[in-house]
């Protein structure tokens, strides 16, 4: 795959209602979805929906008057690429740096580590 160009936060908004639902998608479901409830209008969808398109995580095709629009990224393979981004630059590939980070001062319960220790004896197998 090649290298993932990183969302805006609306485009991912916009993007998180094309994994949602079914495809394919339109500007009529986002608008439905996110578009009126930030107070959008059809031209601001269809301009985000161009910007996906170019950075390859849709694909579109016309249908008639109304285009429709279909995943190519799969929400997993962006937010794997992102969490990594994210704990090379603020973590130092650290980890225990982002568990430090996201507890700081707190008390971890036993129902808790006992969740970790799960997890990472599933990852050494």
């Amino acid at each position: 795959m090649s290298v993932l160009k990183r969302l805006s936060d609306t485009e991912f908004e916009v993007m998180k209602v094309v994994w949602t639902n079914e495809p394919p998608v339109t500007t009529n479901v986002i608008m439905q979805q996110l578009g009126n409830r930030r107070q959008w209008k059809a031209q601001t969808v269809i301009s985000l929906m161009s910007r996906l398109v170019k950075k390859g995580y849709l694909r579109t095709e016309k249908k008639g008057k109304e285009r429709t629009y279909f995943p190519v990224i799969e929400k997993e393979a962006y937010l794997e690429v992102e969490t990594s981004s994210f704990l090379k630059l603020y973590h130092g590939d650290s980890f225990v740096s982002l568990v430090t980070a996201l507890y700081g001062g707190k008390h971890l319960s036993d129902e808790d580590i006992k969740e970790l220790l799960s997890w990472v004896k599933e990852r050494k197998e």
